[in-house]
């Protein structure tokens, strides 16, 4: 066979041959109507609605703000077994946890409690993963802390700080709700793997260097995040050290670090690791109390107020100049914990095959903090360590959110004196046991070997947070994953096709070397959409593309080029500087006597091209199916007729 395969019949009608179709016109608004369900309600949510009596319709929509509706009235009683275990467990985690992320923030570790207690209720009754156990995180606790403490000393004006993290919490929370309740959650998608990876990896590691404060005994610390300004911080106040508060924080991050090991050897066992920051809790205050180690450099808690959340609806803060702080900081982490959260609850409902919606979740999220907000907590998310051991523990429901309030509900009210003998140096082993975990340094060696790029923003965004501030990180990872969009869209990938032997087959020679290239015929193949931002570079490259077939012709001596054929089945959408572009390909073919072909436009495509007259100009006959098609008809071409009538053959092809 081999290239025999696309010659044309010399008794064949050209008439005969499949023409690219025009799709039928459609109206503006037609056209705009289905843009926007395209682009806001991919997953067509009213779906469920349609051909429902208004009653059906009203329980759907509820059941679609509150999935509590939709699986409580099938809720078991072996699904509350298995949810209380989880949830006693994750509250044996999220208690511990809570405390030490709230001192991470700048804020009294109280607040770390209440954030377990409400906003869990709430996702419970409107969230739709199943697995999702609700809390603080210690990056998004770093980060508000962090911006609001450029603007205002926690230490000096701790009443005005505490006012500001709710505030920011609010905002959190209306920037998250919006974004679900105007289908715009593929904002969030902006922050791709890598840039994740290396952001949290890099907040990870100045959150474990903040906690050097703790761990060493010092009084007094840097508020600057990174690592330069904490290393002297460090090491300016060595004969402030205080060798007991270090030896026990060591000994209780060998301990967390361990029990976290054996649960890895032994998954069933996962409860060992999530019981060890309370274990370790208790370990550490009995310990105090009977040693009286706050006398000897050990920093205890101390008093935590007992109660349920008091409201906050009035603390928050609307007066210039801070409510710009206070919308900026709720934004930065709005965002982040937005990501963190759906990521988790994807993750997890991937492992058990069940689906849950973004935009929903975005929801969720936003109602829980703005109702946080009001409530006296601070951000809250899906944390993974946390959502962890809530799917290890066997959850059947949101149900073990439940749980786990109720149980912080009792603490509040009974048990925060027990808190009291509580050393700061086991939070902060609490938080270090729990951030060597973010740093996952497998993914980054993954994304060298697999794309360099991306490993270029993932240590980029690495090196901005350690070296810079969080903040600076996150504007460096997202920067440089914008830029490479940009570089997708203005840089598309073009490429020759040739001939796969023995078939009617055509692919990129450089993928098949293999693949044969057609005497007299130049094969390109553009695989993005031609817009504004890509139409001058595919100019030029279509331009290089044809000069270096010509060179490489004049080298082998093969049959002069007499075609360029375009495949355009990967362009997807074409605007008018595309069109403008198609039209100075064009012409530069007309001066070159070569003769331009389209293969595959897809409709979009089409039906712009025709309206442009383009269609007419380069002329129907011009336009094929497939790429088979077209070199057959051009290879006709070119067997037909003498090499210096093919010109005028053509022109007869497009009167046809």
């Amino acid at each position: 066979m081999g290239n025999t395969d696309y010659e044309y019949s010399s008794s064949m009608n050209v008439e005969s041959v499949p023409c690219v179709a025009v799709p039928p016109p459609q109206s503006f608004l037609k056209s705009l109507k289905y843009s926007l369900k395209e682009t806001f309600f991919p997953d067509d949510p009213l779906r469920r609605f349609k051909n429902q009596p208004a009653s059906k319709r009203l329980v759907l929509g509820l059941q679609y703000f509150f999935p509590i509706f939709e699986w409580a009235p099938q809720y078991t009683l072996k699904f509350f077994k298995s949810d209380l275990i989880a949830g006693i467990t994750i509250a044996s985690l999220a208690i511990p946890q809570g405390i030490s992320y709230a001192k991470l923030a700048n804020l009294p570790p109280i607040l770390g409690l209440y954030s377990s207690f409400i906003p869990p209720l709430i996702y419970a009754m409107m969230g739709s993963s199943r697995d999702l156990a609700v809390g603080t995180v210690a990056v998004g606790s770093l980060l508000m802390g962090s911006m609001l403490s450029s603007e205002v000393n926690p230490n000096q004006n701790p009443k005005l700080f505490l006012h500001l993290a709710f505030t920011a919490t609010f905002f959190a929370g209306v920037l998250q709700a919006s974004l679900g309740l105007f289908r715009l959650g593929f904002i969030v998608d902006f922050l791709s793997h890598a840039t994740i990876v290396g952001f949290m990896g890099g907040a990870a590691t100045v959150v474990c260097l903040q906690q050097l404060k703790s761990i060493l005994g010092l009084d007094h610390f840097t508020h600057d995040a990174d690592i330069i300004s904490v290393m002297r911080s460090v090491f300016t106040q060595t004969h402030q050290w205080r060798w007991e508060s270090a030896v026990l924080g060591v000994c209780f991050i060998f301990f967390l670090l361990l029990t976290r090991f054996f649960s890895k050897r032994q998954p069933k066992l996962f409860w060992v690791s999530a019981m060890a920051p309370l274990t370790s809790v208790i370990l550490g205050s009995v310990l105090v109390y009977f040693t009286h180690a706050e006398n000897h450099g050990v920093q205890v808690i101390g008093e935590l107020k007992k109660g349920l959340n008091p409201t906050s609806m009035t603390d928050l803060v609307f007066v210039s100049p801070y409510m710009s702080t206070a919308i900026k900081t709720g934004l930065i982490v709005g965002i982040i914990a937005l990501a963190e959260g759906i990521a988790v609850g994807r993750s997890f409902a991937m492992f058990k095959n069940y689906h849950i919606d973004g935009n929903k979740e975005m929801i969720a999220i936003g109602t829980m903090n703005i109702v946080g907000s009001f409530t006296s907590c601070y951000l809250t998310t899906g944390p993974f360590s946390r959502s962890a051991v809530n799917y290890n523990a066997g959850c059947k429901t949101a149900a073990s959110n439940i749980v786990m309030s109720i149980a912080v509900m009792v603490t509040l009210l009974c048990l925060t004196p027990l808190f009291h003998y509580t050393p700061l140096v086991v939070l902060s082993a609490i938080i270090v046991s729990a951030m060597l975990g973010l740093i996952d340094y497998e993914a980054a060696i993954h994304l060298w070997k697999i794309d360099k790029f991306d490993f270029v923003i993932c240590i980029s965004a690495y090196i901005g947070v350690v070296f810079g501030s969080v903040e600076i990180g996150l504007i460096v990872a997202v920067a440089l994953s914008l830029l490479r969009i940009l570089l997708f869209i203005a840089r598309p990938r073009t490429f020759v096709l040739g001939n796969i032997p023995n078939s009617v087959i055509y692919r990129n020679v450089e993928q098949y070397p293999n693949a044969n290239h057609v005497p007299g015929i130049l094969i390109l193949k553009i695989d993005a959409p031609i817009y504004f931002a890509n139409a001058s570079y595919l100019r030029e490259r279509i331009t290089r593309w044809i000069d270096e077939e010509e060179d490489r012709i004049k080298a082998t001596g093969e049959t002069s080029l007499q075609y360029v054929i375009m495949d355009m089945t990967a362009v997807g959408n074409i605007d008018t500087s595309g069109i403008s572009m198609l039209e100075e390909v064009k012409k530069i073919a007309d001066r070159r006597e070569l003769q331009l072909v389209l293969v595959n436009p897809g409709s979009e495509v089409m039906k712009k091209l025709n309206k442009s007259k383009f269609q007419m100009d380069l002329g129907q006959k011009w336009f094929y199916l497939t790429v088979a098609e077209a070199v057959g008809a051009c290879n006709y071409m070119l067997h037909a007729c003498k090499p210096n009538s093919v010109k005028d053959e053509q022109e007869g092809w497009n009167n046809v």
